[in-house]
């Protein structure tokens, strides 16, 4: 029995290097010399013509590995012309860089012997401390051995996957997902499963609808990927009351929570939601970052794990990078114990909250009928919903042509759910920019519509994920 709204069963490959020529043919951008030698070498196994040698080395895994699309839309939006409401970078200009820099360069001069040498694959003592620290505002009560610094939060995620997910396990994770997330579990060969979201995030009676309906079918979900507060693609938070009886659901089917929260201190009414890590449960794995709250070009996270998975994940730290880089972490823990961090979030947010009321005012002002979108309290995104009959992804070429860009909703779901869905980022844009790009979409969004009136509608195309919990898996406010 398929949940509702699931896709056909997919065709699983003859062979490992079938697999792996499917994967690179679907990886390499359309029309690209990769892909037309990749699709070439598929087809030819029945024709006589020979494999790239490499392909046939390829291990079944490498199939799931797939280019992001927000990847994709780096090189396009990052040209000046175009106003891009895609990447979510942190805007780093309330930083103080010149007293940063001279803290960087006593930091080398003093400390350089050890910051500059190899580490601990668990971390710096000092930072693992004062990580504690950060996470007791969310409520969190922590021991500096729990924590495990990465190269990353996405980093812990790679970790905590390969730790936890055989090839065939569930993953469940909420409907629309991390794009980052969702390329992880697809390389490790996990399943996921998504289950809806409404505008006060995860709805818990959809997941233990879908526990239930893979426990009936004898599927393993190893755990719960979710992004609580300040969603990263829906812009939505997991209100408080449901917290509780998520983590009951989970226990009670014993599965392990992934709580990924690298927003949970940009909230724009300055409140500051409990984690679920802080609830008292011991079958949650934390995910934190310094990217939004500091410096993502650092690339330092964590994970806070119980105590005998901390030491899986140390382990697969040793065998991924030996050791996380020593200097980044030093200078995130001076930066910690030397500025005012908290007001620094503080700043931040302001920031971030003036951009975010620009995105809404302007989407208020300038989108045509028929769009709705969710309403952010913190965090970078906002989820849109287009016109009946539009498709996001099929649009992106010809509102580049009108300078912007945007990520489709086909990049947050398994398999092909989200077309009439995209994700917009305020983060990084000015205001004035803001608004331009709202315009400039608004404007794209209309010429759609004229061409759905004089061609009539376009098939999407695409498979549906499985999807629990009913058959509209978007949050969406219409």
């Amino acid at each position: 029995m398929n949940l509702p709204g699931s896709q056909p069963a997919r065709q699983q490959p003859t062979s490992g290097v079938a697999a792996a020529a499917a994967g690179s043919a679907a990886a390499a951008p359309a029309g690209s010399p990769e892909a037309a030698q990749a699709t070439e070498q598929v087809g030819g196994q029945s024709g006589g013509r020979s494999l790239d040698p490499h392909l046939r080395r390829y291990a079944q895994r490498a199939a799931g590995m797939r280019a992001s699309e927000v990847r994709a839309l780096f090189a396009v939006a990052s040209r000046p012309e175009v106003v891009s409401l895609a990447g979510g970078m942190p805007n780093l200009a309330a930083l103080p860089l010149d007293t940063l820099a001279t803290d960087v360069a006593e930091l080398v001069a003093t400390e350089g012997q050890s910051v500059l040498q190899y580490g601990s694959a668990h971390g710096l003592p000092a930072l693992r401390e004062q990580i504690c620290d950060v996470m007791a505002l969310e409520g969190i009560s922590a021991h500096a051995d729990d924590v495990v610094v990465t190269v990353g939060s996405q980093m812990a995620l790679d970790m905590v996957t390969r730790v936890f997910c055989d090839p065939g396990d569930v993953v469940l994770a909420e409907a629309p997902s991390y794009v980052g997330a969702l390329s992880t579990f697809s390389a490790y060969q996990a399943e996921v499963v998504h289950v809806t979201m409404d505008d006060e995030g995860l709805q818990p009676e959809a997941l233990r609808q879908a526990l239930d309906t893979l426990a009936g079918q004898g599927r393993r979900v190893k755990f719960l990927y979710t992004i609580p507060n300040f969603h990263n693609p829906g812009g939505v938070t997991l209100a408080v009351r449901r917290r509780a009886e998520i983590l009951d659901i989970c226990a009670r089917h014993g599965v392990l929570v992934i709580e990924d929260n690298p927003y949970g201190l940009l909230g724009f009414s300055d409140q500051t939601y409990p984690a679920l890590r802080s609830m008292e449960a011991d079958n949650v794995v934390y995910l934190g970052s310094f990217s939004k709250t500091f410096a993502s070009g650092l690339r330092v996270g964590w994970a806070l794990a119980p105590h005998a998975v901390r030491e899986k994940l140390v382990l697969a730290t040793e065998s991924a990078t030996l050791c996380p880089p020593a200097f980044n972490q030093a200078i995130v823990s001076r930066y910690l114990a030397r500025y005012d961090w908290q007001g620094q979030i503080k700043q931040f947010r302001a920031a971030y909250r003036e951009r975010r009321d620009a995105m809404l005012a302007a989407l208020d002002q300038h989108l045509p009928p028929g769009c709705s979108w969710t309403k952010p309290d913190g965090g970078f995104y906002v989820w849109l919903t287009v016109p009946e009959g539009l498709d996001t992804k099929a649009m992106l070429p010809r509102a580049v042509t009108q300078r912007v860009a945007y990520v489709p909703g086909t990049a947050f779901y398994a398999a092909g759910f989200g077309s009439r869905q995209m994700r917009l980022s305020y983060c990084y844009p000015t205001p004035e920019r803001i608004r331009e790009g709202v315009r400039r979409l608004a404007s794209a969004l209309e010429a759609e519509q004229e061409l759905l009136h004089t061609f009539g509608a376009r098939s999407a195309g695409g498979g549906r994920p499985e999807v629990a919990g009913g058959q509209s898996p978007s949050p969406d406010t219409a």
